[in-house]
């Protein structure tokens, strides 16, 4: 399983970023994902993740801001990042786990695989 981040970079308050998450060596359709991010000297926290049948949770911090998607053809996972905060600042991951059954936070930092993390830097 392998899983790698791309889209990160540098913006101004307001401004917007799509993350993307390429995966390979599992099936990808049916699994658990989900974003996480983590600040210097903060927690890892959840920010999105997405079941094997679409449904989204969001964390409170980025709703009506952020969205979660995937395309099951490309097994790529996205993040679609609007109206950034300087509070956004983090490194972000994807997470994988395959296989059905209850998609959550929990799940993915107990049993997914990870990325390398892209970094996401919000300015004023």
């Amino acid at each position: 399983v392998r899983l790698v981040e791309s889209g990160g970079g540098s913006v101004q308050a307001g401004g917007s970023l799509r993350l993307s998450c390429a995966t390979s060596g599992y099936p990808f359709s049916g699994d658990c994902m989900g974003w996480f991010r983590q600040a210097p000297g903060k927690e890892r926290e959840g920010v999105a993740f997405i079941s094997s049948s679409s449904s989204t949770s969001y964390a409170d911090s980025v709703k009506g801001r952020f969205t979660i998607s995937k395309d099951n053809a490309k097994k790529i996972l996205y993040l679609q990042m609007n109206s950034l905060k300087p509070e956004d600042t983090a490194m972000y991951y994807c997470a994988a786990d395959p296989g059905p059954g209850y998609c959550s936070y929990a799940r993915l930092t107990k049993r997914a695989a990870w990325g390398q993390g892209t970094q996401v830097t919000v300015s004023y």
